[in-house]
């Protein structure tokens, strides 16, 4: 007999699990640079559709199918009974799907950690085997009847059979891959590569704090009988709190270590936090919860550090520290906080040790595979993208896509139009009025006799100045005529390099600041009241108050009406 709410609640658990998809696939673009985002997405994409297929046709049976010890059995296409493992009241097809999608959890973990550097096609062929045989084999052991659920190993949702497979797989996969060109200076010191979208990023980590819900809550595989409703709401609590403890901790540690509460990798923590709690969530209180939240919080950070500064292991969005360290850790410590037989507890010693037998046991199977795995890609396919292709993105490389965010530019346009009748007729002393801070005008431009107007000279003013100024820049401008500029938001910082500041530990040793540019062509207004009026626009008495630059221009053309010079900037355009 079939139960309706038991296998709702395993489909459930399957659609927000597979939605976990997106969640990695937007972290880890806006982890990333922009040139590369297409390239995640479709890694993230393939992740799924390659693992689906293969688990169906040699993973599912390596895991679940037959008894032994070591390994499950060889089903191609699924055509065995499988009715002894099934949960209470949920068919065959439900359990099916539910165990795909962890399975393609575990696989696209590595895509972050070998991001912006890996070939696509070696990183199909690298899906299709973990999917194969080497999430298979170790799931097995825990979770298919293999040796190590014999000997009592718990890891409820995933920590080390999901988060630190994909973990190992990320630092053997990272480690033989190489550091990201420029990530290193010629001293071996990491350089701050900074995400490009931290907005996409901090998106996909409520995404899969959401999703987690199901990947933790639904592994209860039911929700028939009272105790099974009690266990289903405290693994939601244990869930969150292990995720919002870690995400304070890690803020307040990186606030005290490095000045100031670090982004991504508090955005990191949650996650951490999440994948710590994974292996006992069932076992553990909700005090339990918060002592490997906070746990999380402060190996995290530490983590993260010590593969970039000290392994020089260059992981773009912490993969590593996030599923392999927290993953292992989460689960060593579930032998010592689980209510029923943690060490803590009084359960004695055993519990705690299997866990870490389980743990090594674990480990070395993935780095031994991983290792023959991502080596005979090196060698036959190629693991590595070519130096150029790195440099240039691998969107335009190996997708031909240009950009992955085609109707949006970094540079907008804009025009400040000029109030009408809203200024004195001006006062000229040799050609050009005086102008003060307090007070500018437009001048009124004649034209010596006998010059064409095409003949006026034109000057280009280039000024940067801090995003807050523009507005009051802008304005300015529009008082003393200027109604024609260009402006791009750049990034930029003088000689001084700006206030050192920390991505992810690291120091940046050139921190851009986010600029404004604004180009004007003059031609009516004269130079010096463009500068004038910008210094007073812009001055503050402070570093980074702006700079101007003036150039010559040789002409300038009006497309429509093939107008040049002075008359190309006049008139309705």
């Amino acid at each position: 007999m079939y139960s309706s709410v038991n296998t709702i609640w395993v489909l459930l658990g399957a659609a927000l699990v597979f939605f976990m998809q997106a969640g990695f696939a937007m972290c880890e673009a806006g982890f990333t640079r922009a040139k590369n985002t297409g390239n995640i997405l479709m890694k993230n994409l393939m992740d799924f559709c390659i693992g689906t297929p293969i688990f169906w046709l040699l993973g599912f049976g390596l895991m679940f199918g037959g008894a032994g010890a070591i390994i499950g059995g060889f089903d191609p296409f699924v055509r065995g009974d499988y009715s002894a493992i099934l949960p209470d009241g949920v068919p065959f097809f439900a359990f099916f799907i539910f165990q795909t999608v962890f399975c393609a959890t575990a696989a696209t973990i590595v895509s972050g950690a070998m991001a912006e550097r890996t070939k696509f096609i070696s990183y199909c062929i690298y899906s299709l085997m973990i999917s194969a045989v080497v999430y298979p084999i170790s799931g097995h052991w825990i979770w298919g009847g293999g040796w190590l659920s014999q000997m009592g190993f718990h890891d409820f949702a995933g920590s080390t059979v999901v988060h630190m497979v994909g973990g190992v797989a990320s630092l053997i996969g990272a480690k033989i891959l190489g550091p990201r060109i420029g990530k290193y200076d010629k001293d071996g010191k990491p350089r701050a590569i900074l995400g490009h979208n931290l907005s996409i990023a901090a998106l996909g980590v409520f995404v899969l704090w959401f999703c987690w819900f199901g990947f933790n809550g639904c592994s209860t595989v039911s929700m028939t009988g009272d105790d099974t409703l009690v266990a289903a709401g405290s693994i939601f609590v244990t869930t969150n709190m292990a995720a919002a403890v870690a995400c304070v901790t890690t803020m307040l540690f990186t606030w005290i270590r490095f000045g100031k509460p670090d982004v991504s990798m508090t955005f990191n923590a949650a996650l951490g936090g999440l994948v710590a709690i994974t292996a006992g969530c069932d076992m553990v209180s909700v005090a339990g919860a918060a002592i490997i939240g906070t746990c999380a919080g402060i190996v995290l950070p530490l983590a993260v550090e010590f593969f970039d500064k000290v392994a020089k292991i260059d992981d773009p969005v912490g993969a590593i520290s996030v599923h392999g360290v927290c993953g292992a850790m989460g689960t060593l410590l579930t032998g010592l906080l689980a209510v029923d037989g943690g060490l803590f507890y009084g359960g004695g010693v055993k519990f705690f040790l299997t866990q870490c037998l389980g743990v090594v046991s674990v480990i070395a199977w993935v780095a031994v595979a991983m290792l023959i795995i991502f080596n005979v890609i090196k060698h036959t396919v190629g693991l590595r993208a070519s130096a150029v292709e790195e440099l240039e993105g691998l969107d335009i490389h190996e997708h031909g896509l240009p950009t992955a965010y085609a109707d949006f530019s970094q540079s907008t346009s804009m025009t400040a139009v000029a109030k009408a009748n809203a200024y004195p007729e001006p006062v000229t002393e040799g050609g050009a009025r005086k102008v003060t801070p307090d007070e500018a005008v437009p001048v009124q431009v004649v034209s010596a006799p006998g010059v064409p107007a095409s003949d006026v000279k034109l000057s280009k003013v280039t000024i940067i100045c801090n995003q807050a100024k523009f507005e009051e820049l802008k304005n300015t401008m529009n008082e003393i005529g200027v109604t024609g500029m260009t402006v791009t938001q750049v990034l930029g910082c003088g000689i001084q390099k700006g206030k050192t500041e920390y991505y992810r530990g690291v120091p940046m040793t050139m921190n851009l600041l986010p600029k404004v540019q604004v180009d004007i062509v003059v031609s009516k207004v004269p130079v010096s009241q463009v500068v004038s009026a910008a210094k007073s626009a812009l001055y503050t008495g402070s570093i980074g108050d702006g700079k101007i630059f003036v150039y010559d221009v040789e002409d300038v053309v009006k497309v429509r009406t093939g107008e040049h010079g002075y008359d190309a900037l006049q008139g309705e355009e």
